[in-house]
């Protein structure tokens, strides 16, 4: 390809018989695959985000987010492939839509590569309380994170009374009247403020412990009997057993190799071996604790072995009881949030489709089947896509209309039309009765079985500690009760007033 010239991030060239423009981050002076097959390091860049981005763990929109990237954030590019930029973020190392990236500071002054001015600030709540960190400048923005009173953040910029904030590697926003210049509890002075950013609530907490004979080492051992999975990349494998074919990919060579869930033989093989001719992403490339070269990476297989380390993570509740967010896991499903019928429907169901104005079923639903409402409600709310799914607003099955909320029976292939009879059979002529009817198939199997947290729906430590085995478990991903409690906090986060009642488990 013949360059002509470059205009900031444009290039014009001509190739083939066409001329037209590129970007100019995607071409380099030598062929990229021209050293494929060898070891050459990895030559990498500096570049710089000029726009809040997010750092995706695959050259993917789809990909899991791993961070979230503030606008001259400074980053090191290790390879660019089609519209995605592999980059090391701090300590993480992800992907960037590459036309996001420039060469020089986007905040730099007349052109200089002067840093962006931070400053330093403390989380300044009542104590008891936390900040929410959000998405945009708005209370409408997406929850990303809870942050607790003297947590440490660094401040970008402000605007009116927003402030964009960058806390635990995790870039949103904040009021800035929830933020001081100094640590609140260095000193005696209570200078600590509150609003409903700040979550303080009339919403009261009641925390039970639930004692186990057997200890968190015991029940992670009859866990890892049934393989355990997990979607992590923490996976590495020693370099010599693998004959790269570009930087950032190669095959696994000389046989079949076991993987760790570390860099070096001192690390624990995580019960898998990768066979020869297995084709592998490499995502970093680090010194291992024997003295070798170790590659960390991905392969194609999305779900993966869980260590024995990663396992006990999830299961110890210590990890987890003092987020506001993830203590959730050990929200008790059979206890009732005590919730107002004209704030749920104000706060939570206001522009849900058919399920706006209905708080009176679910309250209703919830009390006759024993389900705490806010666990109701958010599973109606992901099975109708917010009340506006062909099943929640009515089909017509045998010349009646009938609803259903909850997807109950709309399976094998055509889910509409089994959704639709199931409604029929039971009689869910109303959206009410759908929402009241089918409320108990949702207690039913794992609630009425005992298993009434996230928690206990994923582990059912209460089987283990009487018959010593894993039993009647809701997934195999490790991560399953982490991960379905965003939801569940955000509803909660839009009311005043509310119980939560949660049931942590203590073993010996």
């Amino acid at each position: 390809m013949t360059v002509y010239s470059i205009s900031g991030d444009w290039a014009k060239v001509k190739a083939g018989s066409k001329t037209g423009y590129v970007h100019a981050s995607f071409l380099t002076n030598s062929n990229p695959d021209s050293n494929a097959g060898t070891s050459t390091p990895v030559q990498t860049t500096t570049k710089y985000v000029n726009v809040d981005k997010i750092l995706r763990s695959k050259a993917s929109k789809t990909a899991s987010i791993l961070a979230s990237l503030a606008r001259g954030e400074k980053v090191t590019v290790y390879s660019i492939s089609g519209e995605w930029a592999k980059v090391k973020a701090g300590s993480k190392t992800g992907y960037v839509h590459a036309s996001f990236l420039t060469n020089s500071n986007p905040d730099s002054n007349a052109g200089t590569s002067t840093p962006v001015q931070t400053t330093t600030k403390y989380v300044n709540v009542d104590k008891g309380s936390h900040l929410v960190l959000r998405s945009k400048a708005s209370r409408s923005g997406k929850i990303l994170a809870s942050l607790q009173r003297g947590e440490k953040v660094t401040v970008y910029t402000a605007s009116g009374p927003w402030v964009k904030v960058k806390a635990r590697g995790i870039t949103g926003y904040v009021l800035a009247s929830y933020l001081s210049s100094s640590d609140p509890d260095a000193s005696t002075a209570d200078d600590s403020n509150n609003s409903s950013d700040a979550q303080q609530s009339n919403g009261k907490v009641t925390s039970i412990v639930k004692k186990y004979d057997l200890s968190l080492d015991e029940l992670a051992n009859i866990q890892m009997k049934v393989s355990p999975q997990t979607d992590t990349n923490e996976r590495y494998i020693r370099s010599d057993a693998i004959k790269l074919t570009s930087h950032t990919t190669g095959v696994v060579q000389n046989g079949n190799w076991h993987i760790r869930d570390g860099a070096g033989t001192k690390n624990h093989e995580v019960g898998e071996t990768l066979k020869e001719g297995t084709k592998v992403t490499i995502l970093s490339t680090v010194k291992g604790n024997d003295g070798y070269t170790w590659y960390q990476i991905s392969y194609n297989k999305a779900w993966k072995n869980a260590t024995k380390n990663e396992v006990k993570y999830y299961l110890n509740p210590n990890n987890f009881v003092s987020d506001p967010v993830r203590s959730l896991q050990f929200l008790k499903l059979t206890s009732t949030a005590n919730l107002n019928a004209t704030e749920v429907n104000q706060k939570i169901l206001a522009g849900k489709g058919i399920l706006a104005g209905k708080a009176s079923a679910f309250l209703k639903a919830a009390k006759q089947n024993g389900i705490n409402e806010i666990y109701l409600i958010a599973h109606a709310l992901l099975e109708t896509g917010n009340g506006t799914s062909q099943l929640a607003n009515g089909v017509k099955y045998n010349g009646k209309t009938v609803y259903n909320m909850y997807g109950t029976g709309a399976n094998d292939g055509n889910a509409v039309q089994n959704g639709a009879r199931y409604a029929y059979q039971h009689g869910w002529t109303t959206p009410e009765a759908a929402i009241i009817g089918g409320a108990k198939f949702i207690s039913s199997n794992y609630l009425s079985a005992g298993q009434d947290t996230l928690y206990k729906m994923r582990w059912n430590p209460d089987a283990a500690a009487t018959y010593g085995y894993a039993s009647h478990q809701y997934a195999t991903d490790i991560g399953w009760a982490y991960k379905q409690v965003d939801e569940i906090y955000n509803l909660y986060n839009l009311l005043d007033n509310y119980n939560i009642t949660l049931e942590v488990p203590s073993y010996k």
